[in-house]
C-alpha cells in the first residue's frame, strides 16, 4: 500500500514560530545587555586602551573621528540628527529588518541571518569584556573631542552621560566601545537588505545605512575609526 515519505529537510523549511523566536532573541539580548554592564572593567584601563587606539590611528592618519567631530559640534543641523540616529536606529531598524525577514522571506534565509546576528553580538560582548575602551567623547578635553550627546542633549530624550534615556545613564556601560556594534548591526542590516530587498530603495538603504552609521558613530565621538572597523569585522 503506497505511503508518503516525509521529504528530508521539510521541517527545516517551516517558518519558526514567533513564540519560540521572541524568547530566544530576548534571552540573547538580555545576556548581551547584562554582559555589557558586567564588563565595565577598570576606568583607567579603558582610558589607556582608548588612548592607545587614538595614538595608533594618528600615526597612520586614520583618526577620521577628529575632523568629523569638529563638523558635528560646529553645525547643529548635522549634530542633532546624528544624535537621534545614534540613540534610536540601532534599536529600531535592526529588529524591524529581523521581523521583515521572518515574515516575508524564506525560513532558511531568516534562520541563517538571525543566527549570524546573534553569534556576532556574542562576539562583540567578548570584545567588550577583553578590551574595555574609553570612547573619544570621554577622553580629557585636551584631546579635542566634544560629546555631542551632551552638547545637544536638550533636543532629545537621552541624558548627558550616555545615549540612554535621562536618569538611566548609570545602567549603561560607557566603556563598551570596542567593537562598535552600532556599525556591526548596521552592516548586518545592509547585507540583509542587499540580499533580500527587491526594490531600488532597498539597495540604496543597504549601502547607505551602514555608511551613515559609521560616520555618525565617529562624528558623535562615541567610537574611533578602529572601533567601527572591528564592528564590521565582528559581522
Amino acid at each position: 500500500m503506497p505511503h508518503t515519505v516525509p521529504r528530508a529537510g521539510a521541517a527545516q523549511g517551516s517558518r519558526p514560530r514567533w513564540w519560540t523566536e521572541l524568547p530566544l532573541i530576548a534571552v540573547v539580548y538580555a545576556a548581551y545587555s547584562a554582559g555589557r554592564l558586567l564588563a565595565r572593567g577598570d576606568v583607567s584601563t579603558a582610558v589607556d586602551h582608548g588612548l592607545a587606539i587614538l595614538h595608533f590611528e594618528q600615526r597612520l592618519n586614520i583618526d577620521f573621528e577628529s575632523p568629523l567631530n569638529d563638523i558635528f559640534t560646529a553645525h547643529a543641523a548635522i549634530g542633532i540628527p546624528a544624535d537621534f540616529a545614534y540613540a534610536s536606529l540601532h534599536y529600531v531598524l535592526t529588529p524591524a529588518i529581523l521581523m521583515w525577514l521572518w515574515k516575508r522571506r524564506k525560513a532558511s534565509d531568516y534562520r541563517f541571518l538571525r543566527t549570524w546576528l546573534l553569534v556576532s553580538t556574542i562576539i562583540g560582548l567578548i570584545g567588550f569584556t577583553l578590551l574595555p575602551t574609553c570612547p573619544p567623547r570621554l577622553l580629557e578635553a585636551s584631546h579635542g573631542f566634544v560629546d555631542t550627546m551632551a552638547q545637544y542633549g536638550s533636543y532629545g530624550w537621552w541624558g548627558g552621560d550616555a545615549s540612554a534615556p535621562r536618569g538611566l545613564g548609570g545602567l549603561t556601560n560607557q566603556y563598551a566601545a570596542m567593537p562598535s556594534l552600532h556599525v556591526g548591526w548596521a552592516l548586518w542590516c545592509g547585507i540583509a537588505l542587499w540580499r533580500h530587498g527587491r526594490s531600488v530603495w532597498a539597495k540604496i538603504g543597504a549601502v547607505g545605512y551602514p555608511l551613515v552609521i559609521t560616520i555618525v558613530v565617529m562624528g558623535t565621538a562615541n567610537h574611533y575609526f578602529l572601533d567601527a572597523a572591528a564592528g564590521a569585522a565582528a559581522m
